[in-house]
């Protein structure tokens, strides 16, 4: 009996972030706040990057132009979703003050459930099984995700180090994506503009994390400065590529990318780089792993099976899962 409360005992001295941490009564609501926000905008700025493309006469599957985006501009729609998006990031940065980055960042798995209703209704195409188990697959993951996260999150002062090192991953990554863009794009598919803007927004995420736990250190200097800089690049080719997979997917298709991949790469950071799951026990490291790779497999079989993906492309002979039939020969 000794034992059994001794072992109670350390478990509750692990358990820390939501009893440690009350600034995270006050994230969460803002962080969900700002996914709802996310799913509106990105239902309009998808349906002002169609119009765009439809008086353009020139699809974007191989990246927007420059009159493109200027059209972007002229577009109430994409006006109207940008500041929605403006909105929801307002509440994130609120979010990510009070609480940690590790625990905001997968609660934007509540964009992909209001952006499913949204252009199932706008749309006219409903749900798939197969994309209904696709879109669980995600949320169930990002979910168990923050669960583990909630326990176990807590937050340590970023070090120069620290902000040098993702600074770093950072300029590699988007090295790598822009020449994959370059060498490969007029064969690349939502996918690929779906993960890079995840993999790039989830560096701004931590840039912005540390941004202002800097200045409410009183912290700001060249480094600092650099880091505002590098967060606005990386906006601004993160928004580039999220445009450009608004021309080749459904809206709550690159919400699910996003919302899955930008924590996944937001938190592997915390993990890695900022030490926030430093208590973590290994149990909960494995069940990091375990929910990251439920929820990218949600976004991999999304992207096959997605019911207006599979509509836009019935004529093409690719196999799309067990929704798909072969034509009929009268």
């Amino acid at each position: 009996m000794i034992g059994v409360d001794l072992s109670l005992g350390d478990v509750t001295d692990e358990l820390v972030g939501i009893f440690r941490d009350p600034g995270i009564l006050l994230g969460i609501p803002l962080a969900l706040l700002g996914a709802i926000f996310m799913s509106f905008g990105a239902q309009y700025q998808h349906r002002g990057v169609a119009k765009v493309e439809r008086l353009s006469g020139k699809a974007g599957t191989s990246g927007l132009n420059g009159g493109q985006l200027l059209g972007l501009l002229r577009r109430p729609s994409w006006v109207m979703g940008t500041v929605m998006l403006g909105l929801a990031i307002v509440c994130q940065l609120g979010a990510l003050s009070v609480a940690p980055l590790i625990l905001v960042q997968p609660l934007g798995a509540v964009a992909l459930v209001v952006t499913t209703l949204l252009n199932a209704r706008l749309s006219g195409h409903k749900p798939t099984r197969q994309s209904i188990i696709a879109i669980v697959a995600c949320i169930g993951g990002i979910l168990t995700f923050v669960t583990i996260a909630a326990f176990f999150a807590t937050e340590h002062q970023v070090g120069s180090r620290e902000l040098v090192i993702i600074l770093a991953i950072l300029a590699v990554v988007i090295v790598v994506f822009a020449v994959l863009w370059l060498w490969l794009r007029k064969r690349m598919r939502a996918l690929f503009y779906i993960t890079a803007a995840g993999v790039i927004y989830g560096f701004v995420a931590t840039l912005a994390k540390v941004v202002i736990s800097r200045i409410q250190s009183g912290d700001f200097e060249w480094l600092t400065l650099l880091c505002v800089v590098a967060l606005l690049a990386a906006v601004a080719i993160g928004a580039y590529f999220v445009q450009t997979a608004y021309s080749v997917g459904p809206p709550d298709l690159v919400i699910a990318g996003l919302t899955v991949i930008d924590p996944l790469v937001a938190v592997l950071i915390g993990l890695l780089v900022l030490g926030e799951a430093s208590t973590a026990p290994v149990w909960a490291l494995v069940g990091f792993a375990i929910a990251g790779a439920v929820a990218m497999w949600g976004v991999i079989q999304l992207t096959r099976h997605h019911p207006q993906i599979v509509s836009d492309s019935q004529e093409l002979p690719i196999p799309r899962g067990r929704s798909s039939k072969k034509p009929r020969r009268d």
